[in-house]
């Protein structure tokens, strides 16, 4: 298969914009990695293509077939920063490298081995600012009784919670998520199975999950938001939303932002400041850390 493949390949790798090349085969009948294709053909490329992302599907002489995925580094680094894409991960981790310009693939194997710091941090951030959210809303759920919605709100929480618990050990999240956890934090892997093969009724399962669940994410909730909180603590005033809002560095999960403030502030790791505003017995919250 890789013969077929060869002299597409080989033509991008000629092309001086061509950073590296890797190829994934498909090691299973059902292949999430690959999107059931036999192989796929990642190449990555500099940031003055003429697309960020260009994809091309074929069917080789063989009857297997092939996806091409020709990727400006800046959105490939996006996908891994961010997890946005996560099988680019698995691709370039996992993958045969038929190319390799100036070592760049084999660096960046590294780094996504390491996974360093700085980026581990956002990542956490981002992970728990989906994870309070998910879990606000299956308490709301189980208070107004839609049991059936809070239990698959509860399952999209305990993920959420999962993709932390394997960032928290310096592991990229795997799309086969409960078989990497079940390696790396039994404890989360053991809520899961609490979860979907207890034998109470789904009232109670759910109830007894939001207690597990809350002291959880309670445990984890300063380090999970440090990279929010460092921002916090970069001025000793007090921050108003829409400042927090617009930095740059928070744009990941800005979508979340109001919900971990009010968790935050609910855990005692922020203080808040009414500031007045032209409306008798109105304030403005402002937030600021409490350590």
């Amino acid at each position: 298969m890789e013969d077929l493949l060869r002299p597409i390949y080989q033509e991008r790798a000629s092309e001086s914009g061509t950073l590296g090349i890797v190829i994934i085969e498909k090691m299973k009948p059902n292949s999430p990695i690959t999107d059931n294709f036999d192989v796929i053909l990642l190449i990555i490329v500099s940031d003055d293509a003429k697309q960020d992302w260009f994809v091309k599907h074929y069917e080789l002489d063989d009857e297997k077939t092939a996806a091409m995925h020709i990727v400006e580094e800046k959105r490939l680094m996006e996908w891994i920063d961010t997890s946005g894409y996560r099988k680019a991960v698995e691709w370039v981790i996992n993958g045969k490298v038929v190319f390799d310009r100036n070592g760049y693939i084999a660096d960046l194997k590294n780094q996504l081995r390491t996974f360093p710091f700085e980026k581990r941090n956002l990542r956490k951030a981002m992970e728990f600012g989906k994870l309070v959210k998910s879990y606000n809303e299956v308490k709301e759920l189980h208070e107004s009784n839609q049991l059936k919605d809070a239990y698959s709100r509860m399952v999209h929480s305990l993920h959420y919670l999962a993709r932390l618990a394997v960032i928290e050990k310096g592991y990229h999240p795997e799309v086969t998520l409960w078989n990497q956890v079940k390696q790396i934090d039994p404890e989360v892997y053991k809520l899961y199975e609490e979860l979907i093969e207890s034998e109470e009724d789904i009232e109670q399962r759910i109830k007894l999950m939001i207690l597990a669940a809350d002291f959880a994410i309670s445990t984890r909730a300063e380090v999970s938001a440090k990279h929010l909180l460092d921002i916090i603590r970069t001025k000793d005033a007090a921050w108003s939303y829409e400042e927090l809002k617009q930095q740059p560095a928070v744009s990941p999960y800005v979508l979340d932002l109001a919900a971990m403030l009010m968790y935050l502030h609910e855990k005692g790791l922020l203080e808040t400041e009414l500031a007045p505003t032209k409306g008798a017995g109105v304030y403005q919250l402002k937030y600021k850390s409490a350590l």
